[in-house]
């Protein structure tokens, strides 16, 4: 009897039944249990594992069924002879080599420089997570999501999303790209000027992959998105660094003359939440027509417009076909869906369609056609209206904690969006702050990867709302306020 290989942990999002099952498969899969052996009878095993005979005994059929198991008479079940195991069985030399040939001369390039902003996995488990780019489930339309992938997985459509779809992408999702968001921000284009990627940080790897030579020079904000600059210094060395103002970029037009590409992200600065004013925006354009650069518009988090209209894009206002822009639905769904996209002159998404063919061929077809039906039945625009409603309500709540707890010398996009970035006195060391705060439960994001310098200034850290419950905002903010006048 080896009751013993089957413990099952209820704390578990996975059901008792579903551990059941993958126990029993690692133990065929790794020889624990041999072909013709006898399992646990269904009685013995609930009794074991503390749980209801029903459980075990529809986990057992449900593994006959797929070929693990044989009923026998009399017998309950044993291993079945042709399960389909690993033929090499279960190999004894596991274990990593000890010595190992040296990797690092072989590797092109060396990513140890990277300043990458790292958030724990188990955020969710803080009481108080200021966490950026993560999303509070609870206001996400679980139901009708289940039901858009459900239609999905139907017949009608499954046969075209089991297959390969090449070049291309989901009609139906493209077609909703280029109806509705595109023209929500003056953009008009044809489903062949649009290319589906993996969220926005694909998109910018491609862009990067396509644009930028080792003579290339790169404009970027400062401080800005850690992984635009590590894309950048990836591919090259001439880099101009722009300051950043309560308008966004700051258009020093000596630097902008000597650029060939410049990264921004006008309708909501990252991490500055600044949003540039219509009229700076103009006259970028203006100095990409004189200075002949291209410019790649990253304008995720437009949809957060609960303050205030978002400006049009840079890319409405482009009339020589010079702006990339970059499109996400990270933020307005939630991030693991990974689903972004990139719209452009056909010249330059034809190639971009290439290289992404070269990486993975295309974004899987089951998320792109579930995501175009959530849209295409309205209950993309049904979220967007409790987002803002929800994160309206929760702006409130941290802008009077900041002014309340003396943090109020800080910014929050003019038209919404999800964070404040906060400045702290002028002692702060954010790092050390955020070190600190981990022990009340409490994460921020520190300042250090957002700025390009050697000794870059380091009382900013930026706090979010859109993770974090809004009865919970309150003394959170407090106990920011607290470690802060405990290390300065």
């Amino acid at each position: 009897m080896k009751e013993i290989l089957f413990e099952l942990d209820p704390k578990l999002p996975a059901s008792l039944q579903a551990q059941l099952r993958e126990k029993v498969v690692n133990a065929i899969l790794s020889r624990a249990l041999q072909p013709g052996e006898r399992l646990p009878s269904s009685r013995s095993l609930s009794k074991h594992l503390k749980v209801a005979r029903n459980t075990v005994t529809i986990a057992y059929q449900a593994l006959a069924d797929d070929g693990y198991l044989t009923p026998k008479a009399r017998s309950g079940y044993v291993v079945n002879e042709d399960a389909p195991v690993n033929p090499l069985g279960f190999m004894e030399n596991t274990r990593e080599p000890i010595e190992k040939i040296d990797w690092q001369h072989r590797i092109r390039n060396n990513s140890d420089n990277l300043r990458v902003i790292r958030k724990p996995l188990n955020w969710r488990e803080y009481e108080f997570p200021f966490v950026y780019g993560q999303a509070d489930f609870k206001l996400f339309s679980h139901s009708e999501w289940r039901d858009c992938t459900r239609q999905a997985l139907g017949a009608r459509d499954f046969g075209v999303l089991a297959g390969d779809f090449g070049y291309n992408d989901d009609p139906m999702l493209v077609n909703y790209i280029t109806s509705h968001s595109l023209p929500q921000r003056g953009i008009y284009k044809v489903p062949e000027h649009v290319l589906v990627t993996l969220g926005a940080q694909n998109a910018l790897y491609l862009v990067g992959e396509l644009l930028i030579r080792p003579d290339t020079t790169v404009g970027i904000e400062n401080p800005c998105y850690p992984d635009i600059r590590n894309i950048v210094t990836n591919r090259t060395e001439k880099i101009e660094y722009f300051d950043v103002d309560e308008g966004g970029m700051v258009l020093d037009e000596e630097k902008l003359a000597k650029c060939d590409v410049i990264f921004v992200t006008p309708s909501h600065q990252c991490p500055t939440t600044a949003t540039m004013p219509i009229e700076r925006r103009k006259k970028l354009m203006e100095m990409a027509e004189i200075h002949d650069f291209v410019i790649i518009e990253d304008d995720y988090e437009f949809e957060m417009n609960f303050l205030a209209p978002p400006s049009p894009a840079l890319k409405s206002m482009d009339k020589k076909a010079r702006v990339i822009y970059i499109g996400s639905f990270s933020k307005s769904l939630f991030p693991g869906l990974r689903l972004g996209y990139l719209a452009g002159p056909d010249s330059f998404i034809e190639e971009a369609r290439r290289v992404r063919h070269l990486i993975y061929r295309h974004p899987p077809g089951h998320s792109q056609r579930t995501a175009a039906y959530f849209m295409a039945l309205g209950h993309y625009s049904s979220q967007m209206r409790k987002l803002k409603k929800k994160y309206a309500e929760r702006h409130t709540t941290m802008l009077t904690a900041l002014e309340e707890n003396g943090l109020s010398d800080s910014t929050a996009a003019k038209f919404g969006g999800t964070s404040f970035w906060i400045k702290g006195p002028k002692k702060l060391n954010s790092n050390i702050l955020a070190e600190n705060l981990v022990e009340k439960s409490v994460l921020i994001e520190p300042v250090s990867a957002f700025f390009d310098a050697e000794n870059p200034p380091r009382n900013y850290f930026r706090i979010a709302y859109s993770s974090i419950a809004n009865e919970k905002i309150t003394e959170g903010i407090e106990r920011i306020a607290e470690a802060i006048h405990e290390i300065t």
